[in-house]
């Protein structure tokens, strides 16, 4: 039986977004708790679940997925693929001032820089999986757009010189002729196979470590 709300929750004159935010959300409780499953099957699909639920808290434990929500450069190097990028990054004049975050996520609104990380980050997330990287990654067109509007953002003093405008197109994208900044010629998989990064975390929790240690 579907769970009829009380009209004693609502305020005598319920807001619009009351009325489509509450049902939603009996909806969704009804779906979680699963009431219109019969009693055995409501067990069984409670177990099923809980493992979804565990499963996804194990791989986003082990994956570390927090600190993509942070800045820190090294949540790039969760994954290998880009430890010749953190590498390359980490030895250039760009590693004072700036992190990867500044040069490869928009700036302009909190909601599209971490819209965008979700985005790229998926993409990343399949294309490593299913072992299709390149040996030399290059930004997407999306990603060059974005690279381009903080050049811009950071650069802004010198776009403002007269001989900037007279030796240069606004419409060219830096990257063109800047190219090896701040990752340098020579950023590949083989040719960096021992790229100089931290040393990533271990993935069991700290009590299992102490009992193979006693062990």
């Amino acid at each position: 039986m579907p769970v009829i709300p009380d009209s004693r929750c609502f305020p005598a004159s319920p807001s619009p977004s009351i009325r489509v935010i509450f049902p939603l959300a009996m909806a969704l409780w009804e779906i979680l708790t699963l009431k219109t499953l019969p009693g055995p099957w409501r067990t069984v699909g409670m177990g099923l679940l809980g493992g979804c639920f565990g499963a996804a808290g194990c791989v986003a434990y082990i994956s570390n997925a927090a600190s993509y929500l942070s800045d820190d450069p090294r949540a790039c190097i969760n994954c290998h693929i880009m430890s010749p990028m953190y590498a390359t990054w980490q030895h250039s004049s760009h590693a004072r001032v700036a992190t990867c975050n500044d040069c490869h996520v928009p700036q302009d609104a909190t909601w599209r820089k971490y819209w965008f990380k979700a985005n790229d980050g998926l993409r990343h997330s399949f294309l490593f999986t299913t072992r299709q990287e390149r040996q030399v990654i290059k930004p997407i067109e999306a990603s060059r757009k974005v690279i381009q509007e903080n050049c811009v953002r950071c650069h802004e003093p010198l776009f403002r010189q007269p001989s900037m405008a007279l030796q240069h197109d606004k419409e060219r994208p830096c990257i063109d002729c800047h190219r090896e900044v701040p990752h340098g010629r020579v950023h590949s998989l083989s040719s960096t196979p021992n790229a100089a990064v931290p040393p990533l975390s271990p993935v069991t929790p700290e009590w299992m470590r102490r009992l193979e240690t006693k062990q």
